[in-house]
């Protein structure tokens, strides 16, 4: 089994099976929705470096779909009024990230429910689970994630998706405190900046799970 370790392609020794048992894994897909992916001028929290993994996601989903692996979609979706975020305690995002980015005009429209934002770019198949709970940057809170994936026997979790020094990077340690084996397909995610995507999957290299290139986790699993 091959993995990035310190974004180095190393082969692995024995010991690393279980991370690629086809039969206890569930593929899981943050966030990938019009709220960040959309190209119009009031998206309200853009993210465009993803819109490149949109068709090989759904390409990866279409595989793993056919090996019978389950896929888990997972949307922020925020209730109207506020009450969430915005008109409550606001999300420690909404404060800090436009310090770097700055103002960001829609913001309080991101992931309102029933409205366009929250409409997935990625193919979601009537066989697919959506979650759609998530309120914060971990897909776990306070969502019903954990609950599915147990009922299910899952024991391993691939996240793709975005994002990477973001979502992805706290999904991947939840997921490991809660003792999943994680799995994070690197050709499949993207974080803020090339600089951020790399520092974040270092660090789950070394603390969380293995990172790894979507297609030898296929090559593993067939």
């Amino acid at each position: 089994m091959q993995a990035y370790v310190y974004g180095e392609k190393r082969q692995l020794p024995a010991g690393f099976e279980e991370f690629a048992e086809r039969s206890h894994t569930a593929v899981i897909s943050i966030d990938m929705h019009q709220g960040h992916l959309s190209d119009s001028p009031d998206c309200p929290c853009p993210a465009p470096r993803a819109r490149d993994i949109v068709a090989p996601i759904d390409a990866f989903h279409d595989r793993v779909r056919e090996l019978g692996v389950p896929i888990i979609h997972v949307r922020t979706v925020l209730r109207k009024g506020g009450a969430d975020d915005v008109a409550g305690f606001k999300s420690a995002w909404r404060l800090v990230f436009p310090l770097h980015v700055g103002d960001i005009p829609n913001a309080d429209e991101h992931a309102i429910e029933g409205s366009r934002w929250t409409e997935f770019v990625t193919r979601v198949e009537p066989d697919d689970h959506i979650v759609e709970t998530k309120k914060r940057l971990s897909v776990f809170y306070p969502t019903d994630l954990d609950f599915l994936l147990r009922n299910m026997a899952v024991r391993t979790v691939v996240f793709n998706g975005g994002f990477t020094d973001c979502c992805v990077l706290n999904a991947a340690f939840d997921a490991s405190n809660r003792d999943y084996r994680v799995v994070v397909a690197q050709d499949l995610v993207r974080g803020t900046n090339p600089e951020m995507e790399e520092a974040a999957l270092k660090m789950i290299s070394l603390h969380m799970g293995l990172v790894m290139d979507s297609a030898d986790l296929l090559d593993e699993w067939n």
